[in-house]
């Protein structure tokens, strides 16, 4: 099993008096995680899968709690988005039952995150887990099997059953595109059009590494411009995708409300395109790097606890750096290429504006960029 960077930062957070809420994408591991942070305790499991535990704890009382929980310390709710008006009962066990430790599980944002914002406002943990970082790979296979499965891993993405299952990964990225990409949109987004919601997905999966236009997607698609930007946002909820915001601040040229989308995982992306070609005979190429690598870091930073926000920057007169971050006013931008021989052209504008440097990330040192 593959150690994951929060096991630590989880265990930390016991008896603390809040819930821990752990939320992500589905099949990333978190019922692993969980039961490896409670390996050798005992606690109460209610998966909200199970139609009895929904039906018990909807709309419970507090002595119905009481009774359900008996003398158990450690309480873990699985699937937890399944459960109506979880945000209460949680609210309810943290306030009321202040010996007991809530681990709470959500496979996706929807319902989780809109029924636990309000309730639990000061009295949660809250913490996302993502498919595997490159860290963690590293960490569990050695730096040369990590650095010999480097395309790979750019090609099937970071799923951990497509990591532990070498030679079935297109069997594994197709059940995990059709079940998890849809289940949870279907069933918490109030999407109508399942159909429109993949060519929206195809759409995105080509323009990677490319600004997105809504007007333009909506004329594809033949929808109005609100209903992809719903859809846009939805997919951000399920953590299929990600916007980053153009960056600007001091230039007037600067374009300023432009964004990319990117995919969690690049497994996924070339799934529903239906490419999984090695690297070496793609067209995509470069555009495949940049995304593994800005959501590598996207990773990388939220286990670390960085403050920084992450942007592209372009100017009118097609400047670029593919990805800009600032932290606490400090801003660095960095340039990605797979080829460590291509060559790279700096805007000295963006540098002598923001004072900064740009460094450029390839295959030989893109480490330093995720450690």
């Amino acid at each position: 099993m593959i150690k994951r960077e929060l096991e630590e930062k989880i265990i930390n957070r016991f008896g603390t008096g809040k819930a821990i809420l752990l939320i992500g994408p589905r099949q990333v591991g978190k019922t692993t995680l969980f039961n490896k942070v409670l390996e050798g305790k005992e606690y109460l499991f209610l998966n909200g899968d199970d139609p009895t535990v929904r039906k018990l704890i909807s709309n419970p009382n507090l002595e119905q709690l009481k009774n359900i929980i008996g003398n158990y310390k450690i309480v873990f709710i699985d699937e937890a988005q399944r459960i109506d008006n979880i945000g209460l009962t949680l609210k309810l066990i943290t306030d009321q039952l202040k010996s007991v430790q809530l681990l709470v599980s959500g496979s996706s944002a929807f319902e989780l995150n809109n029924q636990t914002q309000e309730p639990l406002t000061g009295r949660k943990w809250e913490y996302q887990l993502y498919p595997i970082s490159w860290g963690e790979f590293e960490n569990n296979v050695g730096y040369l099997k990590a650095e010999q499965q480097l395309e790979l891993r750019i090609i099937y993405g970071m799923y951990p059953d497509v990591i532990n299952n070498f030679g079935d990964e297109k069997e594994i990225l197709k059940q995990l595109t059709d079940s998890y990409l849809y289940k949870d949109l279907l069933s918490y987004g109030g999407i109508r059009k399942p159909e429109i919601l993949e060519k929206l997905l195809r759409a995105l999966a080509f323009q990677i590494g490319n600004e997105v236009s809504y007007n333009e997607l909506a004329q594809l698609l033949g929808i109005d411009k609100k209903t992809v930007s719903n859809y846009i946002d939805l997919l951000c909820q399920a953590y299929v995708i990600f916007k980053l915001p153009s960056f600007s601040k001091n230039l007037r040229n600067e374009i300023k409300t432009n964004q990319k989308i990117y995919f969690y995982d690049t497994g996924v992306r070339n799934m529903i395109i239906g490419d999984l070609n090695p690297l070496e005979v793609r067209q995509d190429k470069g555009n495949l790097w940049e995304n593994f690598l800005i959501a590598e870091r996207l990773k990388y930073n939220a286990y670390n606890g960085s403050l920084s926000k992450g942007y592209f920057w372009r100017t009118v007169q097609q400047q670029e750096i593919d990805y800009v971050e600032e932290e606490a006013g400090e801003i660095t931008g960095f340039e990605i290429k797979w080829n460590p021989k291509s060559k790279v052209k700096i805007p000295k504008t963006f540098v002598e504006t923001y004072n900064t440097e740009v460094k450029v990330i390839t295959n030989e040192n893109f480490r330093e960029f995720l450690n």
